[in-house]
C-alpha cells in the first residue's frame, strides 16, 4: 500500500475522511501519480483552449478578448417597472439582459384568472400581450443587446413575442441575439411549471429550433438547464449527468424530427448551477464540455466545430442562500462566481444578497453586478484561460466528476433515456435521497452552514426590502379589458384556429402562433388553444 492510501486510510479511522459534495472523496496530497495512474495524456484530456475535446475552454483565448457577458436576472411587477430595472442594470454596467417571469406567464394563464390570483408579477414580470413585451423593452435596441429569457413551457409564444417587438423597431432576423430557456423536461423533474404532456412538449421544443434555422439563425433555442435540477437538491454529478441526459433527448427529438444535426446543434446552449465546492464546480464545468464534444461527436456523428462546443451561462445557487445572516450571502456568492469563471462560463448571473428574503433591491442587485464586475476587473482571472488546468487535483476531479456522470448516463439509456427516466421517476428520486441526505447533514452539523448551524447571532439587522406593489393584478386585469376591446377579435379568432388546426395536422406551430399573437391573441389564449388538443399534464 503506498504513502497515499495509508494516509487515506488513517485519516479514515480517525474520522477525518474528506468528501465532496457529489461524495467524491478527498485526499490531503494530489500527486503526479494521481493522473499517470489513470494513463492520464494532456493531448487527448485536454487539448489547448479552444480546441477539441474543449477541456479548457471552447475559445482559444477566452477572456482575454472580452469577459464573460454579465446578465443579471430581473423581473416583477409590470412590464414597464422591469424596463425600469433593465435600464437601470444597464447603466450600471451589465452587458446583456435575462429576464424572469411571474408564475402565471409561465403556466400559460392570463393575469385575469382565477389560477393567477395572488400571482401575478410576484416572482417575475408579468406578460400576457404583445402590448406588454413593447413596454417590457420600450427604449433598448434589441438589435444590439442580447437577452436571456428563463421561460419553458411558453418559451415559444414568449420568443414570438419578442421578435415582433425587435421586427417593429426594424432589427432584422440575424440581429436578433438571446436565448430561450425552453428546457421542458427539466420541468417534469424538477421544477414543475409544465403545462402539456411530454410528447407535445417535445414538439414545441423541436419546432422552434426548426422554426429559429430558418427565421432567427442567431437565437440560441435552448438553455438545457442543470440550474433547477441543483436548486431542486441535486449533488454536482446528478446536475452534469441529468442535464447531458435530458440534450440527448432533445437531439434525439429534433433528428426524428426530420432535422440535421449540424443545422439545429450549434444554437444549443447549457444553464448550471455554482455551488459552494468551488473545485468540484469547476471540474463540473470542465468535465461538461469534455463529454458534450464526445456525445456530439460519437452518438450523433456532428462535423461542425460549432456542434461540438458546449457553451453555458452559469448562476449562483440561490439555494445556498440563507435569511440569517444574509450578508454572508455575498462571500458566498463570490466564491460561487469564481468556480463558474474558473471553470470557463459564458456569461454570468450573480444573485444578490437578499434574495432570501424577497425580491433584490437596486442596491443588493448593483453590489452583485460589482461582484462580477471586480472579479473581471481585479482579480487577474481573465488573464488567462483555464488557469487551474495541470492542478492534480483539479485534473482528478475533473476526471472522477465524468466518470460517475457517465455512469449515471448510462443508467438512464438502459432505462430508455430521458422521458423514461422521467416518467418512471427514477431522477427524481436520485435528486430526493440527494436533498435528504444534504438537509440531515445540514441539520446534525456535519455539513456547516456559517450563520445557520456555526456561529450564529442574536437577531440581524434591519434591512430594506424589495416589495411588490399588489394591486398589479387589477392594472393587468385592465389593460387586458381594454386588448379584447381594441383589437380585431375576428382576426384574433381566425388565427386561434389555424393555430389549432396545426396542433391537429402535425404542422409547425410557430408560424400561426406569430399570426395570433400580432393581432394581440393574449398568452393565455394561445396555451388555451394548445391545451384544447395536448391536454394537460397530470403526473
Amino acid at each position: 500500500m503506498d504513502t497515499q492510501k495509508r494516509n487515506a486510510e488513517k485519516n479514515k479511522e480517525r474520522g477525518d475522511e474528506r468528501l465532496t459534495e457529489s461524495g467524491i472523496p478527498v485526499k490531503p496530497v494530489y500527486r503526479p501519480r494521481d493522473l499517470s495512474e489513470r494513463g492520464f495524456d494532456y493531448e487527448r484530456r485536454l487539448g489547448d483552449p479552444g480546441e477539441f475535446p474543449y477541456t479548457r475552454g471552447v475559445y482559444g483565448t477566452m477572456y482575454r478578448g472580452r469577459p464573460w457577458t454579465m446578465r443579471q436576472y430581473a423581473g416583477f411587477g409590470t412590464a414597464k417597472e422591469t424596463n425600469a430595472r433593465f435600464k437601470y442594470l444597464t447603466d450600471a454596467g451589465q452587458t446583456g439582459l435575462s429576464t424572469a417571469f411571474d408564475l402565471p406567464t409561465q403556466m400559460g394563464r392570463d393575469s385575469d384568472h382565477p389560477l393567477a390570483v395572488g400571482e401575478v408579477g410576484k416572482v417575475g414580470v408579468a406578460i400576457d400581450s404583445l402590448l406588454d413585451m413593447r413596454d417590457l423593452f420600450d427604449g433598448i435596441p434589441l438589435a444590439e443587446v442580447s437577452t436571456s429569457m428563463t421561460i419553458n413551457a411558453t418559451a415559444s409564444t414568449l420568443l414570438l413575442l419578442y421578435s415582433l417587438v425587435a421586427e417593429e423597431q426594424g432589427a432584422r432576423p440575424e440581429e436578433i441575439t438571446g436565448t430561450t430557456q425552453n428546457d421542458i423536461l427539466k420541468e417534469y423533474l424538477a421544477r414543475g411549471t409544465y403545462i402539456y404532456p411530454p410528447a407535445p412538449s417535445m414538439r414545441l421544443t423541436t419546432d422552434m429550433f426548426a422554426y429559429c434555422a430558418r427565421e432567427l439563425p442567431r437565437w440560441n433555442t435552448i438553455s438545457i438547464s442543470g440550474y433547477h435540477i441543483r436548486e431542486a437538491g441535486s449533488t454536482a454529478v446528478q446536475e452534469l449527468a441529468f442535464t447531458l441526459s435530458n440534450a440527448i433527448a432533445y437531439v434525439e427529438a429534433a433528428v426524428e424530427a426530420g432535422l440535421e444535426v449540424d443545422e439545429f446543434a450549434p444554437r444549443l446552449s447549457f444553464f448550471f448551477n455554482a455551488h459552494n465546492d468551488l473545485f468540484q464546480e469547476v471540474a463540473k464545468y470542465r468535465a461538461a464540455r469534455r463529454m458534450w464534444a464526445k456525445i456530439m461527436k460519437d452518438r450523433f456523428g456532428a462535423t461542425s466545430e460549432k456542434s461540438l462546443k458546449l457553451r453555458f451561462h452559469t448562476q449562483t445557487a440561490g439555494s445556498s442562500l440563507t435569511a440569517q445572516q444574509a450578508e454572508n450571502n455575498i462571500v458566498r456568492t463570490t466564491v460561487q462566481a469564481l468556480s463558474a469563471v474558473l471553470g470557463g462560463t459564458q456569461s454570468l448571473h450573480t444573485n444578490a444578497f437578499d434574495e432570501a428574503l424577497a425580491l433584490p433591491t437596486e442596491r443588493s442587485a448593483r453590489i452583485a453586478l460589482r461582484t462580477q464586475q471586480i472579479l473581471a476587473s481585479e482579480g487577474g482571472v481573465t488573464d488567462t484561460a483555464d488557469p487551474l488546468a495541470g492542478s492534480y487535483y483539479v485534473e482528478s476531479l475533473t476526471e472522477e466528476v465524468e466518470e460517475a456522470a457517465w455512469e449515471y448516463i448510462r443508467r438512464i439509456d438502459d432505462l430508455g433515456g430521458s422521458v423514461a427516466a422521467i416518467e418512471d421517476r427514477y431522477m427524481q428520486g436520485e435528486i430526493e435521497e440527494a436533498a435528504y441526505r444534504y438537509q440531515r447533514e445540514v441539520e446534525s452539523g456535519e455539513r456547516v452552514i456559517v450563520g445557520v448551524n456555526r456561529h450564529e447571532s442574536e437577531g440581524d439587522p434591519e434591512m430594506e426590502l424589495h416589495s411588490v406593489d399588489e394591486s398589479i393584478q387589477e392594472k393587468q386585469t385592465e389593460r387586458l379589458r381594454e386588448v379584447r376591446e381594441s383589437r380585431d377579435s375576428a382576426a384574433v379568432e381566425r388565427n386561434l384556429a389555424a393555430l389549432k388546426g396545426a396542433a391537429e395536422n402535425g404542422d409547425n406551430l410557430l408560424y400561426p402562433m406569430k399570426e395570433a399573437l400580432a393581432e394581440l391573441a393574449t398568452l393565455g389564449e394561445v396555451s388555451d388553444t394548445l391545451r384544447s388538443v395536448f391536454g394537460e399534464y397530470r403526473p
